[in-house]
């Protein structure tokens, strides 16, 4: 059958810095988009992610992109823990029981890092370490006229052994796969259960071979962008492109940009094609990230597959209005301010407003007004007692 819409990684730890006792069955308070679901045999995580945590310093306000031999001034300047943090914050923001394993340098920087997801956000961080003598990797992020140019600095942490626990039990994970590399985590938790969810990103070698991605076959669900997607099974159709990919994978989510996002699950035959909302781009950092999280949280709430996209590319679109990473990441009140507004104006597509009605039961009371505007944090050196 089809359904189509119209518009609208940890390890084993060096040193592993102390977490204070809770229990990571705990949420954060809010919206729980899986309470419905949720019984007492219930794993302790909703979802497990692994990676690199960057620190991201993003610079606002600049009318054009920097030139040579001049010097730029940033009317505004953010920072944030970036890079796989960057999906952790959005999945915990959307109410999710989310595990983060990842390494953290022991300066001031990571510590930061560290507070800001464990203690701002409600990430676990049980699996996380500490590298002494580690710098934490960093990325400068400038963002002007919609788009971003950034720069990055970082050396791999010390290897060390997967812990025997590792990775944890969870409802779902997030893999980023890359090409000839093998994830053995990713197998172990396909065998216990845990949903995996990939994306991908661009392959260097210039082979685009899907036997390059043996962490394919464990997955649930697979989300290129529309190129990669394209490279990957030498079709010419985006759209053409997800359904050869559900040779592979179950699921395949293919991302359009501009136009959207189309799904087809290769179970049932199913397909969803949700376009984009239109909004003010102000930087696109994370907005890939922002989509996966609500594609999973949709996919762990059972909702149908073109709400899971319809949810999916709200998120991605609410994203870009701000400037970072994880910053940008919206909430369950984000979303229902959004709602308010759009329901408002008088001018709205009432058919287009459709498409999201399902989402009104989930929605907290809200007094804040559109368009939002949230503060951008500074690096607080040291650590409170």
């Amino acid at each position: 059958m089809s359904s189509t819409v119209a518009r609208d990684r940890v390890v084993h730890t060096v040193q592993t810095r102390t977490t204070q006792e809770r229990d990571v069955t705990s949420t954060r308070p809010g919206t729980d988009p899986l309470a419905a679901l949720r019984t007492t045999a219930d794993p302790p995580y909703d979802v497990y992610l692994t990676g690199t945590v960057f620190l991201d310093i993003i610079f606002t306000g600049l009318d054009s992109a920097p030139v040579r031999g001049t010097e730029s001034w940033a009317r505004g300047m953010g920072s944030s823990p970036g890079g796989i943090a960057n999906m952790a914050t959005a999945l915990a923001r959307l109410g999710l029981r989310t595990s983060l394993a990842a390494a953290f340098g022991d300066d001031h920087y990571g510590e930061y890092c560290w507070d800001a997801l464990e203690h701002g956000e409600g990430i676990d961080l049980s699996y996380a370490r500490t590298v002494p003598g580690w710098h934490s990797p960093v990325t400068v992020s400038m963002a002007y006229e919609g788009e971003r140019t950034m720069v990055s600095h970082g050396h791999e942490p010390p290897p060390v052994e997967p812990a025997p626990d590792c990775p944890p039990h969870a409802r779902a994970a997030v893999a980023s796969l890359v090409p000839g590399a093998e994830e053995p985590w990713v197998a172990t938790a396909a065998r216990s259960g845990t949903q995996i969810f990939a994306d991908v990103g661009w392959d260097e070698t210039g082979r685009w071979d899907l036997a390059a991605l043996p962490g394919l076959r464990h997955c649930e669900a697979f989300l290129p962008n529309a190129e990669e997607a394209m490279r990957y099974t030498r079709t010419s159709c985006p759209r053409a492109a997800a359904h050869a990919l559900t040779e592979h994978v179950p699921v395949a989510v293919v991302t359009l940009g501009a136009e959207g996002a189309y799904a087809v699950d290769g179970r049932t035959g199913e397909t969803a094609s949700v376009p984009a909302i239109e909004v003010e781009a102000l930087d696109p950092t994370g907005a890939g990230d922002v989509f996966v999280a609500g594609f999973v949280t949709a996919t762990l709430a059972d909702w149908p597959l073109a709400d899971r996209l319809a949810f999916a590319g709200l998120t991605a679109a609410l994203s870009v209005q701000e400037f970072g990473g994880s910053l940008s990441a919206p909430g369950w009140s984000e979303i229902a301010v959004w709602w308010k507004e759009v329901r408002s104006n008088e001018h709205q597509n009432r058919c287009a407003l459709d498409r999201y009605d399902f989402l009104a039961p989930l929605l907290p009371d809200t007094s804040r007004a559109w368009p939002l505007r949230r503060a951008v944090p500074t690096i607080g050196f040291g650590r409170s007692a």
